[in-house]
């Protein structure tokens, strides 16, 4: 019988994880890796987790591999503390691993914003694959490698992402932190094509061809700050530069 682990990795949590680990219930093993965190979070984790990891933090990539190399399902499953598995997605990937065509599988994220899902700021994203061959690589927005095809599931993953404005910027903003680095060590330079067409670019491809004016005022907002980080990215990799000299 195959055998399905879930990986939630944390940090300061608490109001999130506890949604989160009920709605991976069904797994056979389930495997929370956390950055040390300050509030509730690792005591109610250890209330469901199966395994509960603490490491310290220093890429996305680096700490969902140290939990990767600790599975020991089949298949494993990526979910984050402000995600859900509704429970008609856990039938479909119930129902997927009794014969899995594919070495993994993406899911459709829509975001949820202003008390509403953004069904046109939606991403799909590799989140269940074969455990053996998977890895991750980035630094920030990392991005899972499987072997075998690809395939898509139908039913979505629900995604709390935003907890508020000031929020949503300063995640914008931390992440900038990383995608600059990570461009800075390839000896990237910001030039004045990436402070203006980059974040225009991000706001009329977020807000225009993917739909988001569709989802009103939540759409334009978050089609803003997405602008407004990529803004930052370049900001920071230039104070990178400056810094080095």
């Amino acid at each position: 019988m195959i055998k399905l682990t879930v990986i939630i990795p944390t940090f300061n949590e608490e109001a999130y994880i506890e949604d989160a680990l009920f709605s991976v219930a069904f797994a056979d093993e389930i495997i929370v890796v956390d950055s040390f965190s300050t509030d509730k979070t690792p005591e109610i984790a250890k209330k469901y987790a199966t395994k509960f990891l603490q490491r310290k933090f220093d890429n996305f990539s680096n700490q969902k591999n140290f939990a990767l190399k600790e599975a020991t399902g089949d298949w494993v499953l990526f979910v984050d503390a402000d995600e859900r598995v509704t429970h008609s997605l856990e039938a479909e990937i119930k129902e997927t691993l009794q014969n899995p065509k594919h070495g993994g599988y993406k899911i459709n994220f829509p975001h949820f914003y202003m008390n509403r899902f953004l069904y046109h700021h939606s991403d799909d994203v590799l989140r269940l694959v074969k455990r053996e061959g998977a890895v991750f690589s980035g630094t920030v927005h990392e991005k899972l490698h499987c072997e075998g095809s690809i395939g898509k599931l139908k039913n979505k993953m629900l995604h709390f992402t935003y907890k508020g404005l000031e929020n949503y910027i300063s995640k914008k903003e931390s992440y900038a932190w990383f995608q600059a680095q990570q461009q800075f060590d390839k000896g990237k330079k910001t030039t004045w094509f990436h402070l203006l067409f980059k974040p225009s670019y991000r706001f009329f491809r977020s807000f225009i061809l993917k739909g988001g004016f569709r989802d009103g005022v939540p759409g334009m907002t978050v089609a803003a700050v997405n602008a407004y980080g990529v803004f930052e990215r370049y900001v920071k990799l230039m104070l990178l530069h400056k810094k080095s000299r």
